[in-house]
């Protein structure tokens, strides 16, 4: 980087002399700038690229850039069809890759054994229909079912 020129005089466009420019600041440079508006801008910047930094951290510490590296974005790039919508894609596999929550769990378990016990009782309802038809006397007025 070169350093600021605190001289008051710059050459002109063809080099052939030195043009005085009037300074107005201690601190300020022939371009105009201050030293005190470039430690800011500095600053500035370092105080964004830590914040970056603590966001990225951030990220990879809870698993969310793995998520998106290794699960989503490599099975989209492996994808043999491209998908017309690359981000309903992603909306798909990001849903896949979350984990569970427990109560989802719970209920999906309730579920299939609430369907268990439907069927055991549709069997057991047929299972007596068939008992019952033997013990009544067919009625003459309906038609077989």
């Amino acid at each position: 980087m070169k350093p600021f020129n605190k001289s008051p005089y710059i050459k002109n466009k063809n080099n052939s002399s030195y043009i005085k420019i009037p300074v107005t600041g201690a601190h300020q440079t022939v371009a105009g700038t201050g030293y005190a508006a470039a430690a800011v801008t500095a600053a500035r910047y370092k105080a964004d690229h830590s914040k970056r930094e603590q966001f990225w951290r951030y990220l990879k510490k809870s698993g969310v850039l793995d998520t998106l590296t290794k699960k989503v974005l490599v099975a989209l790039y492996e994808e043999p069809g491209k998908p017309n919508s690359a981000l309903d894609f992603l909306k798909h596999h990001l849903e896949a890759a979350n984990p569970e929550n427990p109560e989802i769990g719970l209920l999906r378990l309730q579920l299939a054994e609430m369907k268990e016990k439907y069927k055991a009782i549709v069997e057991e309802n047929k299972k007596l229909n068939i008992n019952l038809a033997q013990y009544e006397p067919p009625e003459e007025g309906k038609h077989a079912e």
